[in-house]
């Protein structure tokens, strides 16, 4: 038992971003233990173009396994064949995203082979002597971090936060394996058929994928005020944050939390203002690339991290900025026109 592995998402075919962050946290695993990095993918029709690109972006090797009765996700079919390749290639660590699919498959499978699994992990690591796998995760609402490991029973298995880290630069010259691994009519379970998909709109904010996100804490001061921060989002083509405070004060539906206790973001450009920026706050941005920060008190956390810190009375930088920015549109529309 000595892999690590990674569960490969797809959707019609294609794959994910999300397999493509996970392998990165598996490769620095598998280089701590000296070992191969595998990637495993369970779908349909997805081309080999597209394992190709998990070995580029870290696998050492693939294990695919298609068919068409696995087009869509179901659980009982999904875990049966998981767990019947890991009692054929018993990998020592197994790594899944925090995602609608890895929530439900994972404690199901984690059941089948008696593993332990460590849900929603922010960190991980290995331990120097043992080889364990050192799963660090937010307990008690998300008020301290707890560390936990298996010791005694493998594969030790996680799942992962979406957007906690990015992706592996790419290399196209990397060269791995992709083994086609046969299923067994027993490990379709026909009980479930998939019949379409359909999303939950009622105050859905898509966070995770948000190129531009417009936070706002409790330096906002009153859920009215957030008017000002879906305006500059509108402007700039952004969704709107929040941090826990905001929306333990009602100002705000949870959908729009972001934070460990939230949505962990990776935008290009996040604007926090009035978020002094508590542990549990800046873990679920940090992977932005540019960070903004409005806030009167110049000693505040959320300064730190940034890559502009505006220090002042944010109900007076926002309008500002609003104007600034509006008006440079109407520029650009008069120049079009």
């Amino acid at each position: 038992m000595s892999f690590v592995w990674t569960i490969a998402e797809q959707y019609e075919g294609r794959l994910k971003a999300v397999s493509f962050e996970l392998l990165s946290r598996g490769r620095k695993l598998a280089d701590a233990l000296e070992t191969k990095l595998a990637s495993v993918l369970i779908g349909d029709g997805v081309r080999e173009a597209e394992m190709q690109e998990l070995i580029a972006y870290g696998a050492d090797e693939v294990y695919s396994i298609q068919d068409p009765r696995l087009a869509g996700f179901v659980c009982e079919s999904y875990s049966n064949v998981l767990s019947s390749i890991i009692k054929t290639y018993r990998p020592s660590i197994i790594l899944a995203a925090a995602t609608s699919t890895g929530r439900t498959l994972m404690p199901y499978v984690a059941i089948n082979v008696k593993a332990g699994l460590t849900a929603d992990c922010t960190e991980l690591h290995i331990e120097e002597g043992t080889g364990n796998l050192l799963q660090t995760r937010p307990a008690i609402g998300g008020n301290i971090m707890a560390t936990i490991k298996t010791p005694d029973h493998r594969p030790q298995m996680a799942t992962v936060r979406p957007k906690s880290s990015r992706p592996l630069v790419p290399d196209p010259a990397r060269v791995g394996k992709i083994i086609e691994v046969p299923i067994e009519d027993a490990m379709i379970d026909t009980r479930v058929t998939v019949k379409g998909y359909r999303s939950d709109a009622e105050d859905f904010v898509n966070l995770e994928e948000a190129d531009v996100v417009v936070a706002g804490g409790k330096g906002m001061k009153r859920g009215e005020n957030f008017a000002m921060l879906r305006t500059l989002a509108e402007t700039i083509g952004g969704v709107v944050g929040a941090s826990r405070d905001a929306v333990d004060r009602g100002w705000i539906g949870y959908p729009h939390q972001i934070g460990l206790s939230g949505k962990t973001i990776s935008p290009k450009l996040y604007i926090g203002a009035g978020i002094s920026g508590s542990i549990q706050h800046l873990a679920g941005i940090k992977t932005s690339e540019n960070i903004v920060s409005i806030n009167v008190d110049p000693d505040a956390n959320i300064h730190k991290v940034a890559d502009f810190g505006v220090v002042g009375d944010l109900f007076d930088v926002l309008p500002e900025l609003q104007r600034q920015l509006s008006a440079r549109l109407d520029g650009n529309r008069r120049k079009g026109a």
